[in-house]
């Protein structure tokens, strides 16, 4: 009798719903083109991460052999659910698991802090593409892009979750397998790190000796580039490990620091349009278009490998006690690295007084003979 009381009928709330949306579209829009950033990709996976309540109740319940559709409740839930009753308690790894061996779906408050309803019936629009081919499957995909929310799928079958928010769908992997794939990045970064000192250190040769330099410039871009791609993947893995991933996440942190700013300023010095957008193309590129030396000519708008303009400088005198302003002064004034170094040192007090100047030039003249 009691769980008679506790079962909803949804149909009237659904059609108050429906008729408010018809008033107010003058149609209803089965699926919206939702934008998903990374960031807002991240967050879900954050809830989702080993280590989380969620996480132990999905693993629970996988390991019971049985299927499950848990749905993330919004402000759009109530038009695409129906039968069902209502479970309205605290969420626990255990109580999840239970309801899982019920047929239909378990719908969670947002904070995924409270299981709400249970045993409910989804019924998103059929118009909705999918390329999931199980019942299950479709219904969590087509409710995820309808009212732009989390589904997760748990599939008895494939012995696998899936998740669907709003337009993304994306196969979590345990965590064994994501600390395999995690540590082979991070060997492959480390190697791309001592190729990156390698070039760089080359490069600062090159420079000061004032010897055509473009070619390790490149080649600097290339590894700082391709280290950047690698712990872009290498941060997904991270985030998905949750707690798992903590000790990843700080040699990641050691060993891309001060890759960007290097590059960057390499960029600096050698593009021929300006920073902002030699960078927009540089991350435009693919692996394999890295890799290629022209592709990041390209990028700087050189049509091939020779050096036209003088080294502005930017990189090296960035290594000195100078402010971003007075870097740029330094340069406007003297126009090259070359001139900078070499110039007379009663120059330097016209540009940084009395104080900075020679401490620039003893900096500098660390610089020089330290490589």
């Amino acid at each position: 009798m009691e769980e008679e009381n506790n079962k909803i009928d949804f149909k009237e709330e659904k059609e108050g719903v429906k008729k408010e949306l018809v008033e107010v579209q003058g149609t209803i829009i089965p699926q919206q083109n939702y934008h998903v950033s990374e960031e807002e990709f991240f967050t879900v996976l954050r809830t989702l991460a080993p280590g989380t309540n969620f996480r132990t109740a999905l693993d629970g319940a996988l390991k019971t052999g049985k299927g499950a559709l848990l749905v993330v409740e919004n402000e759009n839930l109530l038009p695409v659910i129906d039968g069902g009753f209502r479970v309205n308690c605290r969420f626990t790894p255990q109580r999840l698991i239970e309801l899982t061996k019920m047929d239909g779906a378990i719908i969670l408050s947002k904070d995924v802090k409270r299981i709400n309803y249970a045993n409910v019936l989804l019924t998103p629009s059929s118009k909705i593409k999918t390329n999931e081919t199980g019942t299950r499957h479709k219904a969590g995909e087509r409710t995820a892009k309808q009212i732009g929310t989390l589904v997760v799928a748990i599939s008895e079958r494939k012995n696998e979750i899936t998740l669907f928010y709003k337009n993304l769908r994306y196969h979590l992997k345990n965590t064994d397998e994501l600390l395999r794939k995690a540590n082979e990045h991070i060997q492959l970064i480390e190697k791309q790190r001592e190729l990156f000192d390698k070039h760089v250190h080359l490069l600062t040769q090159s420079e000061l000796r004032n010897y055509d330099s473009i070619n390790h410039a490149v080649a600097v871009i290339q590894k700082g580039r391709m280290i950047q791609k690698i712990a872009e993947d290498i941060r997904r893995y991270i985030v998905e490990l949750g707690n798992e991933g903590t000790l990843l996440k700080t040699r990641m942190k050691e060993i891309t620091s001060g890759v960007d700013k290097e590059t960057n300023l390499v960029i600096k010095d050698y593009t021929k349009l300006d920073l902002a957008k030699s960078r927009v193309l540089i991350d435009s590129l693919a692996y394999d278009e890295i890799l290629d030396a022209e592709n990041i000519l390209n990028t700087l708008a050189y049509e091939k490998a020779i050096q036209v303009n003088p080294v502005k400088g930017w990189r090296i005198l960035s290594k000195t006690s100078l402010s971003e302003q007075e870097v740029s002064q330094v340069i406007k004034q003297f126009g090259s690295l070359g001139r900078a170094i070499h110039s007379n040192p009663k120059n330097y007090h016209e540009i940084l007084g009395e104080e900075k100047a020679p401490i620039f030039k003893e900096a500098i003249d660390k610089i020089k003979f330290g490589t």
